[in-house]
């Protein structure tokens, strides 16, 4: 018997407990401990409790009525407590689910013809090139003439030219100032003596400087 985990208990009479455990005793092997819904814990004959296929409660065969006969006859005399049990009977109410009849569908696949004359709309699109080759200012949009689109194609050509271009002037600026910067030089003169004699034969002096 799994006493793993608590497993509930419905006894004869409708009552509701819980398997709690084996005996306290060691050497009674043959009952478990059952705590009912009255908080009364009582030893039940294991052979007493059934397991349900699905393992998710015992069958208590005995009412507690006899449960508490069966406690009494074990119990000393000279036990100083009585304890009386309070009854109380509650309704089980299970639902299973039975046949009560079967349908049978069938499905059958039957075929037509049939003419369907819808008008179906068709559009072609021609398309033409037409040469232009003619510098424009910028990019143009597209513009419609009627029921024609017309897509401008544009292409990026270089263009080379040449001209002049000022590239740098000179500007030249003459200034004229004086400075002073003595030096010294030297300079030569000649000096001519010329003596004239008198009728005296007496010398007359003349003297000339030429620079």
């Amino acid at each position: 018997m799994d006493y793993s985990k608590p497993i509930p208990v419905i006894g004869k009479d409708g009552v509701r407990g819980t398997l709690v455990g084996p005996a306290t005793t060691e050497t009674d092997a043959t009952h478990a401990l059952v705590q009912f819904e009255t908080g009364q814990q009582v030893l039940v004959p294991i052979d007493a409790l059934t397991s349900q296929a699905d393992g998710s409660y015992y069958y208590l065969a005995l009412r507690q009525d006899e449960l508490m006969l069966e406690r009494n006859d074990s119990t000393d005399s000279s036990a100083d407590s009585l304890v009386l049990p309070v009854i109380a009977e509650k309704v089980l109410v299970q639902r299973k689910s039975r046949v009560t009849g079967r349908v049978r569908i069938s499905k059958a696949v039957q075929q037509r013809e049939e003419l369907i004359d819808e008008p179906l709309l068709r559009q072609t699109v021609h398309v033409e090139r037409v040469p232009i080759n003619r510098v424009v200012e910028g990019e143009l949009p597209v513009r419609y003439e009627g029921d024609t689109m017309i897509i401008p194609v544009l292409e990026e050509v270089l263009v080379v030219e040449k001209r002049l271009m000022l590239k740098e002037e000179l500007h030249i600026t003459q200034h004229q100032e004086q400075i002073h910067q003595p030096q010294r030089i030297t300079l030569r003169s000649e000096d001519i003596t010329v003596e004239r004699m008198n009728a005296n034969n007496q010398p007359v002096l003349e003297r000339a400087e030429q620079a």
